[in-house]
């Protein structure tokens, strides 16, 4: 099977990469203690033959025996606490180490047992976070204890405990994966033996190879007005996830206008800066003109498919409707005494959340510059860029999006925002990571979606993020492949669920 992308990959090595490029082939090549089979949204043991509670401060793992790497080596637990205090140690910008907040540490009574201790009990959401990507189990034999491995080392030691491993490595054209004959997880033995993963530079390239029939499926990204015409397309069909994701404008409170690090400096005006913005656009227009409804106006911080989600922005900005209002941004602007127009520089990507980026970023230009109250200078750079640049504090504003690791609002909440937050735009409020903090320990639906709703209102009020739109994977396949729903239903795309069609 040939599977094509836009997407790039930044790293090989778990501690290093949390989006989406890297965490796909991370997510055929590796493996974690728990796991989502095929056409399940629910977790069990994989690596692990039990893990629960064994109190509301610990965590009890009991490995399968006789685990192995592909190159070999023995998986005992001595790699799962290796694995998890190395991300710790590591703690990279673009890893996942801060869905780690609540490990204190990993304790391996012999080698098949590891034990979690957590800083605070009850955690209601550890399991998930060792199904996700900060739970990945890595060879201590090969990965650094204390720095980001190179992808040469990983390739040529093979240290891959996933369904498959990876055979050639063209980094960002070619991945061709191959079974992986020591695989014992619960994900099983891959339906089809040999994946090439190829990337493209282009979504016209993703689209044209597709129609001539050199890749067999599709996954990320292509453009709405692409998914339309390859719908038409007899040969192809087009499967749609459920809104799992959130795409937004991200400031950076050191360099956006007024920001602490300009001479400027002034956090009044700045959050009056986000507020306008928050006031001038339009989500409703951007989900319709741009894309066409499969990706919808989002008014809070979370998306429909994880519960607790409330629309906090809807009426606060705005005509209190979901639209527009130019007046109230004038207004919040004049009481912090900024002079207009205020010169955003505004900086967005392709390459990694699709071309449908472009339109979406210049009716955002749009909408503000309508107003007079901006002057967005709108820039683009490629992904493997985009996100060495974000985090070195070179775009004042820029897009990003978040995609669920596991349904839970705390996947939306505590890996963001902080000091180690992915955001990486030095917002840091000790009261809302309290809250966070709290939501993640408290028993109960009822009481843990009232935490939520404090949660999207203090950020309503701050705005770090302005939200645009929750999106939803799409994925599009040539009719001789199946399996592809239900590996959207584990929340990813694991290549070994797909199958050759009848």
């Amino acid at each position: 099977m040939v599977i094509g992308t836009t997407d790039k990959v930044t790293s090989l090595d778990p501690a290093g990469a949390f989006d989406a490029g890297s965490g796909t082939v991370a997510g055929q090549v590796y493996a974690r203690l728990l796991e989502r089979p095929a056409g399940s949204s629910r977790l069990r043991p994989s690596l692990a033959t039990s893990a629960g509670f064994s109190s509301p401060s610990e965590y009890k793992v009991v490995l399968k025996a006789g685990l192995k790497f592909a190159n070999g080596d023995p998986l005992t637990s001595a790699d799962v606490k290796f694995s998890f205090d190395r991300q710790l140690k590591i703690a990279s910008t673009n890893g996942p180490s801060s869905l780690l907040y609540n490990l204190g540490s990993v304790e391996t009574p012999d080698d098949t047992t590891a034990v979690f201790r957590l800083k605070a009990a009850n955690d209601q959401v550890f399991p998930q976070v060792l199904a996700s990507g900060a739970g990945i189990i890595v060879d201590k034999a090969v990965f650094s204890a204390t720095a980001v491995t190179p992808d040469a080392t990983i390739l040529a030691k093979k240290p891959f405990n996933g369904p498959y491993t990876i055979n050639t490595y063209k980094a960002n054209e070619l991945v061709q994966f191959t079974a992986n004959p020591n695989y014992q997880g619960v994900l099983g033995k891959p339906g089809i033996s040999t994946v090439n993963l190829r990337f493209f530079a282009s979504e016209d390239n993703l689209k044209l190879g597709l129609q001539q029939g050199d890749i067999d499926l599709a996954s990320r990204s292509l453009s709405i007005t692409a998914l339309d015409a390859l719908g038409k397309d007899s040969k192809l069909t087009v499967y749609h996830g459920a809104a799992t994701g959130i795409q937004y404008i991200a400031f950076n409170y050191k360099t956006q206008p007024f920001g602490t690090g300009t001479a400027e400096a002034d956090p009044k005006k700045a959050l009056a800066v986000r507020q306008a913005v928050a006031h001038a656009l339009d989500r409703k227009a951007i989900s319709n003109q741009v894309y066409r409804g499969t990706y919808g106006p989002l008014y809070t911080f979370l998306p429909t498919a994880v519960p607790g989600g409330s629309p906090v922005l809807k009426s606060r900005y705005g005509d209190g409707q979901g639209g527009a209002d130019t007046a109230k941004a004038a207004d919040v602007l004049r009481a912090a005494g900024v002079s207009t127009p205020v010169t955003l520089r505004l900086q967005y990507n392709v390459d990694h959340y699709g071309a449908s980026s472009t339109d979406s970023f210049a009716l955002i230009k749009s909408q503000l510059e309508a107003t007079g109250l901006f002057t967005v200078n709108l820039q683009s750079t490629d992904w493997v860029q985009y996100s060495k640049e974000r985090v070195a504090d070179s775009y004042p504003a820029f897009q990003l999006g978040w995609y669920a690791d596991y349904l839970d609002a705390q996947d939306f909440f505590q890996p963001l925002y902080g000091d180690h937050g992915f955001i990486g735009n030095h917002y840091s409020d000790p009261a809302l990571i309290s809250l966070i903090e709290k939501q993640a320990t408290t028993s109960g639906d009822g009481a843990r979606d009232a935490l939520s709703l404090q949660i999207q209102t203090a950020l309503a009020a701050e705005l770090p993020i302005v939200p645009l739109v929750e999106s939803s994977p799409s994925v599009v396949a040539d009719k001789k492949v199946s399996g592809i729903q239900q590996a959207l239903a584990t929340g990813g795309l694991p290549f070994g669920a797909l199958k050759p069609g009848s």
